[in-house]
């Protein structure tokens, strides 16, 4: 009889123990799905700037012919950005940082011009700019917020064994690394 009991209660320790495995180890898949999602938003947004770009380079391009080497710039970086759409995050975001700072070159020039900055096309595409680098950076905010959560399920006792035993891996936040990025930008009125 107290062989039946221990032959019991150690079936149910095995069974609660794959239980939890089981949930932890689905856990982890679910939040690095979420990751991935969280990225693929990212992409989205991306793609929705990188279609914009060419049309405002060409509004511009019409008031302000002698800018060249800025419109070079833009493209340059818009075409090294596409490129490097499966690069590693770290890799990603300085190329999209590079992009970044080459569309803000692009605004000042623009700045320069009143008859551009009148413009309703040029106004059209500048608003649709802004609200694409607002949702990136959204979308920037919620993936960083998502490899947190992942990242402290790796890391945190007990799902650090199953993620180690299973090969799940710390993620990369999305960070700035184009040191201009992180200045506050300078506006004049002149």
């Amino acid at each position: 009889m107290a062989g039946w009991i221990i032959a019991l209660v150690v079936v149910g320790v095995i069974v609660l123990l794959g239980i939890i495995f089981f949930s932890m180890y689905n856990g982890l898949v679910g939040l690095r799905n979420q990751v991935k999602n969280a990225w693929a938003q990212i992409d989205v947004q991306l793609k929705r700037r990188y279609d914009l770009i060419p049309n405002l380079v060409e509004t511009v391009k019409g008031y302000a012919k002698h800018e060249r080497e800025v419109f070079e710039n833009v493209t340059k970086a818009r075409n090294l950005a596409q490129a490097g759409a499966s690069s590693d995050t770290a890799t990603r975001g300085q190329l999209e940082g590079n992009l970044g700072s080459a569309l803000s070159r692009l605004l000042v020039v623009a700045e320069a011009y009143p008859d551009l900055k009148a413009n309703k096309n040029f106004l059209a595409l500048q608003e649709e700019l802004t609200s694409t680098e607002n949702r990136i950076s959204f979308s920037r905010q919620f993936y960083n917020d998502t490899v947190l959560r992942y990242n402290n399920k790796t890391q945190m006792f007990p799902s650090v064994l199953i993620a180690g035993m299973t090969g799940f891996k710390a993620e990369t936040f999305f960070e700035i690394t184009v040191p201009e990025e992180k200045l506050a930008p300078k506006v004049s009125f002149n």
